[in-house]
């Protein structure tokens, strides 16, 4: 069984990393349950295994870590819904590609509960929503927006860390880094788009969507078919 938790208030960064690897050992060790938390973090930046310095464009603005998971500079803060995933992919799919997949559409689907047509791009993790309202880019192609992030680890095939979704946060937060080494779209939220939407809706939609991708006891994480590609 998943056991889900919402952790009160602004949960500090480097505690909360320490006692979400804790919590993976055990999961790996068999002596826990699987686990996804929900939480926010007061403002900061995290930097991935492929951040660049450069692409830290005010290092003195929020406190930055520097952590394991895959990816470059993200940020965090409050009305960000931060999502840490623990799940045993041993007895699942041990598969880190099939793991990001089965991640990108659990947030597609999510969105879609606030009909919000999340989608992928190749070349650029996480989940993306065009943007007919802005100028187009210099190219002619619409403008397109990052709404969602993922960044994983995964230690003995017990995946930590997880994905974000904005729902109200300061997107101006986000100018101090470039968001996933992405200079040349933006980022918006599920309220920039115009839907009064909570964090308590949000988690809903994750809670009520997530054993489409990963059932309890399942072998796959879409259900038993094939990885989703």
């Amino acid at each position: 069984m998943v056991e889900w938790s919402h952790l009160p208030g602004l949960s500090p960064y480097a505690e909360t990393l320490s006692a979400m690897e804790a919590r993976a050992a055990a999961i790996a060790a068999g002596t826990a349950d699987e686990a996804v938390w929900l939480l926010e973090h007061p403002p900061l930046y995290t930097a991935g295994t492929s951040a660049k310095a450069a692409d830290l464009t005010d290092p003195d603005r929020f406190p930055v870590y520097e952590t394991g998971r895959g990816g470059q500079y993200t940020y965090h803060g409050p009305g960000q819904r931060v999502a840490y995933v623990m799940l045993d992919l041993n007895r699942r799919t041990p598969d880190v590609r099939c793991f990001v997949r089965a991640m990108e559409n659990w947030l597609i689907a999510a969105l879609a509960e606030f009909n919000v047509t999340g989608e992928i791009r190749q070349g650029r993790v996480g989940v993306w929503v065009p943007r007919p309202d802005k100028p187009r880019m210099a190219d002619g192609s619409v403008a397109e927006d990052k709404i969602a992030a993922i960044g994983v680890k995964l230690r003995k095939w017990v995946s930590f860390h997880g994905l974000s979704i904005n729902v109200e946060p300061d997107l101006g937060h986000f100018s101090g880094i470039v968001p996933c080494g992405i200079r040349d779209h933006g980022v918006t939220s599920l309220v920039d788009l115009g839907l009064p939407v909570t964090l308590a809706d949000v988690d809903a939609a994750l809670m009520a969507t997530f054993p489409r991708f990963f059932p309890d006891g399942g072998l796959e994480p879409n259900g038993g078919a094939a990885c989703p590609v």
